[in-house]
């Protein structure tokens, strides 16, 4: 094990199990928080959350390839280890597991996971091999760490769907839980993809969540489904958005379209757009 500020750092499996085990023989909690690196503050509340309901808490710090296409930004994906462990530190986090992909996937490797249900369509057409790969690294942690709680943010909201559905199914002992999105004093979601973005593109991208609020609002007030969604497509273009993937609102519990195109249930609205070679996605509540 090695140290980064203050901060022990797991490399190795065998290490993290070493260190959970010790605290599970304490009887104390442990929480959970999967990362891929590049922290920012939405990172940090997800630590602070799960250091609320345990006693322990440890992040992982991993670029999963398996969730990554060929033409996609593993490559360039921002990677900044100590400055992630010196934010770890500061947040109450009490162990960083940072392994290679040669300790995640050995050679040899040949499982894969295969997902259905909520991570059909939206993400999982604009990206099909992501949620197996992060379906199959999710639960190759929680097998490694054995948590108690997984804390996730609720930016990546058809993801948290993914992943609640496939724990239940697999029978996984892991309290999931779901954190509010943070934004900056913009209401622009964070994320480590920002880093990508021009002053420009900033600029423009912190327009997505208001076009977003704007037909929640008036999804929310009665008005039919896909004028309000052709609405949203429309002003995200106009907005300086150069390609849009989907702006659309779907049954907050399952992620599948209403049927009469009307709000009448618990409702969400999603989105993904790009700004030059980036691709940004955000939802929010309807009616909240």
């Amino acid at each position: 094990m090695t140290d980064a500020p203050s901060l022990p750092v797991a490399r190795s499996v065998a290490e993290l199990r070493q260190i959970v085990g010790d605290w599970k023989r304490q009887g104390l909690r442990v929480g959970m928080v999967p990362t891929m690196g590049a922290l920012h503050e939405g990172h940090l509340t997800l630590v602070r959350e799960a250091a609320r309901r345990t006693d322990r808490v440890l992040a992982s710090n991993f670029v999963n390839p398996t969730q990554f296409a060929a033409h996609e930004d593993l490559g360039r994906y921002p990677r900044q280890q100590e400055e992630d462990a010196r934010l770890l530190a500061g947040a109450g986090c009490d162990l960083m597991f940072a392994p290679t992909v040669e300790e995640m996937y050995p050679q040899g490797f040949a499982t894969s996971i295969a997902v259905s249900g909520p991570a059909l369509g939206l993400e999982g057409d604009a990206r099909p091999q992501m949620f197996g790969g992060v379906a199959l690294v999710v639960t190759k942690l929680f097998n490694q760490a054995q948590p108690d709680v997984a804390v996730f943010g609720e930016k990546d909201f058809q993801q948290l769907m993914v992943i609640r559905r496939f724990v239940r199914d697999l029978d996984l002992p892991v309290e999931i839980i779901g954190s509010p999105t943070e934004r900056d004093e913009h209401g622009l979601a964070l994320s480590s993809r920002n880093a990508y973005l021009s002053e420009k593109e900033l600029a423009t991208a912190r327009s997505l969540n208001l076009i977003l609020r704007k037909a929640a609002d008036e999804a929310a007030s009665g008005r039919p489904l896909p004028g309000v969604e052709r609405e949203a497509y429309s002003a995200l273009l106009k907005a300086g958005f150069d390609r849009v993937d989907y702006a659309t609102i779907r049954h907050a519990e399952d992620l599948t379209p209403f049927r009469d195109d009307i709000v009448d249930a618990p409702a969400r609205i999603l989105a993904a757009a790009w700004l030059g070679k980036t691709r940004l996605i955000d939802n929010m509540a309807v009616g909240a």
